[in-house]
């Protein structure tokens, strides 16, 4: 199974203060053990975890400091982790994508998609994804 992580799940599992760390925690330690799991990031869940790092940390965590946690982050999955090029066009959204909000999420669906995996997201309105068990 591949599942293409969202910028949630990475700023969930980046930060130990978040309140879904634990949760998301548990379940890559989980999925890197299983074989033939992949685990991939893409550059949209990535620049996603820096800005959000920077903007919650509301000065306190720089740019190049979270650069360094997700460096840190993609280097602990070792072999399990895979980076995938975002080759989808922003314009192909599914039907259900109807609001600015959701773009985002339609896109990295349908980028995993492309790619043969599967969305891990905490979030629970995103159809077609898996959302991470609590």
């Amino acid at each position: 199974m591949n599942y293409l992580l969202d910028v949630n799940v990475l700023v969930a599992w980046g930060w130990s203060e978040h309140a879904d760390h634990g949760r998301v925690a548990r379940w890559i330690g989980r999925e890197r053990g299983r074989p033939g799991v992949r685990l991939l990031t893409s550059p949209i869940p990535e620049l996603g975890f820096i800005r959000v790092s920077v903007q919650r940390g509301a000065g306190a965590v720089a740019v190049s400091e979270a650069c360094a946690v997700l460096d840190g982050m993609i280097a602990s999955l070792g072999a399990v982790h895979s980076f995938i090029a975002d080759d989808q066009r922003a314009t192909r959204l599914p039907a259900w994508c109807r609001e600015a909000s959701r773009t985002t999420d339609a896109h990295l669906l349908a980028l995993a998609g492309a790619h043969g995996a599967t969305l891990a997201t905490l979030d629970r309105g995103i159809p077609g994804s898996f959302a991470i068990p609590s």
